[in-house]
């Protein structure tokens, strides 16, 4: 039960410090980047509940984080900067939009190590 206890603090710092960062960097951002800027994290504390958890219950976890992920990508996919930018807010846009591609892309990286960790690998010999 302790250890319990200990991820959920664990937990909560994370996501306390991902909110403080996260409010400088959501200066640039719309509000469909704010609101997928929060999916992410959420999908990110999916993510760090299943490195704290083991067996049926990390599988289960890291099922649930791809399929975050994979919503969150599907609407990273569907967003497009509004009509009438000036360049410098359009690229703007854009440099929050990779910013939260590359955090995307940095929670698959670390759900594809898990996976290959928990996984054994069967050498053939010949």
């Amino acid at each position: 039960m302790k250890k319990s206890i200990i991820n959920t603090l664990i937990t909560t710092a994370f996501i306390a410090s991902l909110s403080l960062s996260a409010t400088g960097a959501m200066a640039g951002q719309d509000s469909m980047q704010q609101d997928l800027m929060r999916k992410v994290q959420a999908s990110q504390q999916k993510l760090k509940q299943a490195q704290a958890a083991n067996g049926t219950e990390q599988q289960k976890l890291m099922g649930e984080h791809m399929q975050m992920l994979h919503e969150d990508m599907k609407a990273c996919r569907e967003m497009k900067p509004k009509v009438g930018m000036t360049e410098s807010e359009r690229d703007a846009w854009y440099a929050e939009h990779q910013k939260i591609m590359d955090d995307m892309m940095s929670q698959m990286m670390e759900d594809h190590k898990m996976k290959m960790s928990s996984t054994p690998c069967d050498v053939v010999k010949k």
